[in-house]
């Protein structure tokens, strides 16, 4: 129940109840000022930042992460404060990237990356039937529903298709696995985390949206040593080989995530839109 002090009046109630958060504040004066409602697209979008700056207020943590899908960029908070901010890669625009509020629970160094079944039966299997050595080559290993490793050799590639291939692929650990020498497990139901990267060239890109649905990180080493400090050996994940012994580094808290769709963002106490890649703001 709301509390209005004696002969308040509501429009003072609500600007004392309202957000306090600089961004809303910004996004709300640029909405009153700036935007009609005839401008429905970008009367939607500064609504949307809106909420999604309330909500990240009112979540009441400190410390946390922002992935904003659309801007494709990661930052994280210590104390309310901007402590890094980095370049990022999302999902593409047929393997979207989906919007979750979860936790960095534990941080993998030199993770297997084990194939989502979807990428394993539709891209890899075909390459596989037209070239045994592919999985060779690539550092793919054969599992079954287990996790047991499974002799390629014996398999008959030409008995299987999409529907029917019974197996997993799992690519193994060190510096050139697609998941790169660090993973960020997050508590959710679409399989999406926050990882390293073999191949960084995307970085530099301008559009980069090209993942298949994971976020991957422009610094993850940095990030992983703000939240997991001398846990994290740097210098042990440079050196690292194939098939370096994968470990999981628990975390002391675990660490808020909000991963965003805001085709907008601030630059100062400038608004900027971005494209809505996704094509959600309707």
């Amino acid at each position: 129940m709301l509390n209005s002090k004696r002969s308040e009046s509501v429009t003072d109630m609500i600007a004392r109840i309202d957000c306090k958060d600089p961004d809303y504040v910004v996004y709300k004066r640029f909405l009153h000022d700036s935007i009609t409602e005839d401008n429905v697209l970008k009367y939607k979008t500064i609504l949307l930042a809106m909420n999604y700056r309330r909500y990240i207020t009112l979540n009441g943590n400190s410390e946390y992460v922002v992935v904003n899908i659309p801007e494709t960029e990661v930052e994280y908070f210590r104390n309310n404060q901007s402590a890094l901010k980095m370049r990022s890669v999302a999902g593409k625009k047929k393997n979207p990237t989906p919007t979750i509020s979860s936790y960095i629970t534990d941080i993998v160094s030199f993770p297997f990356w084990n194939v989502p079944f979807s990428i394993a039966s539709k891209e890899l299997l075909p390459k596989v039937q037209k070239d045994e050595t592919y999985l060779e080559r690539n550092n793919f290993e054969v599992v079954d529903a287990k996790g047991n490793l499974v002799d390629d050799y014996d398999l008959n590639w030409a008995d299987y298709t999409e529907k029917s291939f019974p197996y997993f692929f799992r690519e193994t650990t060190g510096p050139n696995n697609s998941l790169g020498v660090l993973k960020f497990n997050l508590n959710n139901p679409f399989s999406i985390f926050l990882h390293d990267t073999n191949s960084r060239s995307a970085f530099a890109k301008d559009y980069r949206f090209l993942s298949h649905g994971c976020i991957r990180l422009e610094k993850p080493v940095e990030l992983a040593q703000m939240l997991a400090g001398d846990k994290i050996d740097s210098a042990a994940l440079k050196s690292g080989k194939k098939d370096t012994e994968s470990k999981i580094i628990l975390l002391s808290k675990k660490i808020p995530v909000f991963i965003i769709y805001m085709p907008v963002k601030l630059v100062g106490q400038q608004v900027t839109f971005l494209p809505d890649v996704y094509s959600l703001i309707k």
